[in-house]
């Protein structure tokens, strides 16, 4: 086994290299904390993820005096959310009042935002990012976690560090090597998404959801549309027995694509990928040496698209009350701790409004709409509500110094 220590007095290894590492990458790394961020892709290529850039996000890259270069990348905004309520078109979300530099929310490629942050974190002399390791086990002792071991160019390395964070998702590894207790929530929902090819006579579409119950999602990838179909949770199966055909004629009614349109694009079902939806968080997000932040301490449902814009909120938090601790160091498990005390009320608040939501939209109607619908109905404040509660979530997280 090679050994690669990083014993400064100040050193971090976070592992996963999503919007969340990259974004605490960068931010420690600017203050002077020589970072090794480990992701177990040789790439940032994947389909179906997180593609929504927060209004909060566009500011916390304004702030670091990227925005220009960042807007320049290919992307479609959306200064508005829309539904549909009983058959018609509904403004869900409305972004022009938040006291933001931007304010709408930018639709953007997850790969494309990765490689931009990578790309500057990289320019920082105590960054480095290394592809294609895979996390094994945790280097611990005395009860404190001292670095991690990973398969790096198919031999097991160790890494050593003062710090450990884990941004390696809802599936995360370090979580599970650290036993850290979690809370499942469970979700009612899965998600089924395809690819359709962009024809030119094809209509502009807004960014929402359509058809009946809501359960359609459309995002413009430039020359094809990425759809997302909702499905009662553990009914694909069911679905695959009834055929392709069928479920594509339940798609064609909620979408503005024709059951002959899909049928030539989707012709099995290797086409159609799940993304099994889950509501989580961990009860503890750190123990000596540790911690957790994004999804690796609380999976998020994709409802409003606000897993991103936490995981870098969580980010900017945790480099906040960090650095300096780092600096010194001074790092202790009280100082991890803040970052959850930090951020559990927005955690918990989130899920909480994603739950509701959730159970709200399984509830059969059977009768009128009562007073209390028709009352949120007629306020017309309700959009720019929603519109900050999306946009910025319920902290607004800002770099230290800038």
């Amino acid at each position: 086994m090679n050994s690669d220590r990083h014993r400064s007095p100040s050193s971090c290894c976070i592992v996963g290299a999503g919007p969340a590492g990259l974004m605490l990458g960068y931010l420690l790394a600017r203050n002077g904390i020589p970072v090794t961020v480990l992701e177990k892709h040789g790439d940032f290529l994947r389909d179906f993820r997180g593609d929504t850039i927060h209004p909060s996000t566009l500011e916390i890259i304004w702030r670091l005096g990227f925005l220009e270069e960042f807007l320049a990348l290919p992307h479609q905004k959306a200064e508005k959310l829309y539904g549909e309520i009983d058959g018609q078109t509904a403004t869900m979300a409305d972004f022009s009042r938040l006291p933001t530099r931007c304010k709408y929310i930018a639709f953007m490629p997850q790969w494309d935002f990765l490689n931009f942050l990578s790309a500057k974190a990289l320019q920082l002399p105590n960054f480095r990012l290394i592809q294609n390791a895979r996390v094994q086990e945790l280097v611990e002792e005395q009860g404190q976690v001292k670095g991690v071991k990973a398969i790096i160019d198919e031999q097991l390395q160790e890494i050593r560090s003062d710090l450990v964070i884990a941004c390696d998702g809802r599936h995360s590894v370090v979580r599970e090597l650290a036993g850290l207790p979690l809370r499942r929530f469970g979700s009612p929902r899965d998600v089924l998404w395809l690819k359709v090819a962009k024809q030119p006579e094809d209509p502009e579409w807004t960014p929402g959801h359509r058809g009946p119950k809501k359960h359609f999602i459309m995002i413009d990838r430039g020359d094809y549309w990425q759809c997302g179909y909702s499905i009662p949770q553990g009914s694909l199966a069911t679905l695959q027995t009834a055929g392709l055909s069928a479920f594509l004629q339940q798609v064609a009614a909620a979408s503005p694509f024709s059951v002959i349109r899909l049928q030539q694009e989707i012709t099995n079902w290797q086409q159609v990928k799940l993304l099994k939806i889950r509501i989580d968080r961990l009860q503890q997000w750190a123990k000596p040496g540790l911690l957790c932040i994004g999804d690796a301490a609380h999976a998020m449902s994709p409802i409003g698209g606000v897993g991103v814009n936490l995981a870098i909120q969580d980010a900017v938090a945790a480099a906040n009350i960090l650095s300096a601790p780092l600096q010194k160091g001074t790092l202790s498990l009280k100082t991890l701790q803040k970052v959850q005390r930090r951020r559990a009320f927005a955690t918990w608040a989130t899920q909480s409004l994603q739950i509701m939501i959730s159970k709200a939209g399984q509830k059969p109607r059977s009768k009128p709409p009562g007073k209390m619908e028709l009352w949120l109905r007629r306020r017309s404040f309700l959009p720019f509500l929603f519109g900050r509660l999306i946009g910025m979530g319920f902290y607004r997280e800002i770099p230290k110094g800038l």
